[in-house]
């Protein structure tokens, strides 16, 4: 072999082995740089019907700083909004024959926005290819915007604030507690930044957030076995994006209570208080509070202490309520919505509006009787009696197939089992101690926050700050040991100074 021949060999060898090294840095790059595969929870059973859950890991805490809106925004145009190919109108035309008046549900909270429908299994392809143009290819038309601007607008200014008392002093209480905070204005944003809005805005919310990183996909019911496959290869077209988390700190509360009476011309008076807690589903004292809430006010239950107390005895309104997880619309339903999930939630206690000559006795007698429970505690009686409600009741949260697939992302989201079996095993090994020492550890709250809605601010507020007697007005009087007790609450003192008490026009709230 000549020097030439064995040099030029020499030089192939080495090249080969370059393009073989080369080849193996971009294969390796290229299982590095290639996404996760997208995250889905699966429900196959026998059902005719197909339920969707297309959860986005983005809501309201994502809106930028003096945007807020825009991911509600966001939401609203691909839920309600036309695709390049099909205005809105003609896509409604199209899902009606199935038997659905709108192609797509939506809802969008502080952390999750959730697309949501039930089809029937004869209609799935077909609808299906709907909701993956909607969501894939929105049209982004200005006409659509503009419309969907204005019903936020009027959401907010007219529904909302002049509209709805319960709901809007429910709102503005989290808005209270989470004052510069991402979880600080209502879902649906603020007045002055829903007006500034624009269509790039949206266009850009829709570009950074509604990536593969922040989608999980939920199906339940007797799609065919391939679908799931074929549904992630289609939300594939998604940016990829970057699967981080929102980091949230707690509210920085003062301590003290403090309390904002929001003016409305309205002819009751609602009220609303609470404040943080940091116990969320995932928490191991998550059961022993659920326990406190429900016998203290389960929602909708005439069997709760405090209907009980203010409503079946003494008439003063329509139903009391607490919680320990956000409940909204909660005077138009009697389960709450899953898809809420949250980082952080509050101890909530509602008092349904009651009349006005009422309403600073109604607000002593739920302090008088939250007071009651964090300093007595639960009886071992109402313990079990109330363990073994909840034990139930979960069964009712998830009675149906779009709500047993909606608590199963929330699972996912708070890194628990299937709910219901979680709650069984964490309710079964419930002590009466443990409940108790949560009530001791979680509410004796120095940072209570308060939330009239009412037509004679300045009166309700002159009667706080000077704890003026506020004896109750009955038509038909109760029993005399109720009487002997209203003589106690009617001058029951709300330990709150008077520069904490805050009187807001109304159309200053949402704004």
């Amino acid at each position: 072999m000549s020097a030439f021949t064995r040099h030029f060999t020499s030089l192939s060898i080495m090249l080969v082995g370059l393009f073989v090294i080369a080849m193996s840095e971009t294969s390796n790059k290229a299982v590095m740089n290639s996404p996760a595969p997208i995250a889905t929870v699966l429900q196959p059973n026998k059902s005719p019907l197909v339920t969707f859950r297309i959860l986005f890991m983005t809501g309201s805490a994502s809106d930028p700083k003096s945007k807020e809106g825009v991911a509600a925004l966001t939401a609203a145009m691909l839920a309600q909004g036309g695709t390049r190919s099909l205005p809105y109108e003609k896509i409604v035309e199209t899902v009606y024959p199935m038997g659905l008046a709108a192609p797509l549900g939506w809802q969008i909270d502080k952390e999750m926005t959730v697309f949501s429908i039930t089809t029937h299994l004869d209609n799935l392809d077909k609808h299906y290819a709907l909701i993956r143009e909607m969501l894939l290819d929105p049209g982004f038309r200005q006409e659509d915007f503009t419309r969907l601007k204005t019903d936020a607008l009027n959401f907010l200014r007219l529904t909302l604030r002049n509209g709805n008392d319960e709901e809007l002093g429910k709102e503005a209480l989290y808005n209270l507690i989470y004052s510069n905070h991402p979880y600080g204005h209502h879902n649906m944003g603020s007045v002055g930044a829903l007006e500034r809005l624009t269509l790039a805005d949206v266009q850009d919310f829709y570009k950074q957030n509604y990536t593969q990183a922040n989608l999980v996909v939920g199906l339940a019911g007797g799609y065919p076995a391939s679908f799931p496959q074929k549904l992630t290869a289609d939300f594939a077209k998604l940016p990829v994006g970057k699967a981080e988390r929102m980091k949230l700190d707690a509210p920085k509360l003062d301590t003290g209570m403090q309390i904002e009476i929001v003016q409305r011309d309205t002819r009751s008076t609602a009220i609303s208080l609470g404040f943080p807690i940091p116990v969320t589903r995932g928490d191991k004292d998550f059961a022993a509070l659920s326990v406190v809430a429900s016998y203290f006010g389960q929602h909708r239950s005439s069997n709760s202490y405090l209907y009980q107390r203010l409503r079946e005895i003494r008439g003063l309104n329509y139903g009391d309520y607490a919680y320990i997880e956000y409940f909204p619309r909660g005077m138009f339903q009697f389960e709450p919505d899953p898809n809420l999930a949250r980082q952080q939630q509050i101890f909530q206690i509602w008092i349904r509006p009651v009349e006005p000559k009422n309403g600073m006795f109604a607000l002593r007698a739920a302090l008088y009787e939250y007071d009651k429970l964090v300093r007595d505690g639960m009886t071992q009686e109402v313990f079990e009696t109330t363990r073994e409600f909840l034990t139930k009741y979960s069964n009712i949260l998830t009675q149906t197939q779009s709500a047993r697939l909606g608590y199963a992302l929330d699972s996912r989201f708070y890194g628990i089992p299937d709910f219901n079996q979680y709650m069984r095993d964490q309710l079964a090994k419930l002590t009466l101690a443990d409940v108790n020492r949560a009530i001791r550890q979680y509410l004796r709250s120095n940072r209570m926050r308060v939330v009239l809605i009412t037509k004679d601010a300045d009166a309700l507020r002159d009667a706080i700050t000077n704890n003026k007697p506020s004896p109750i007005s009955y038509v038909s009087p109760p029993a005399k040991e109720i009487l002997d007790e209203d003589k106690v609450i009617q001058d029951y003192k709300i330990a709150v100074r008077p520069e904490n008490v805050r009187i807001v026009p109304v159309d200053r709230i949402f704004e």
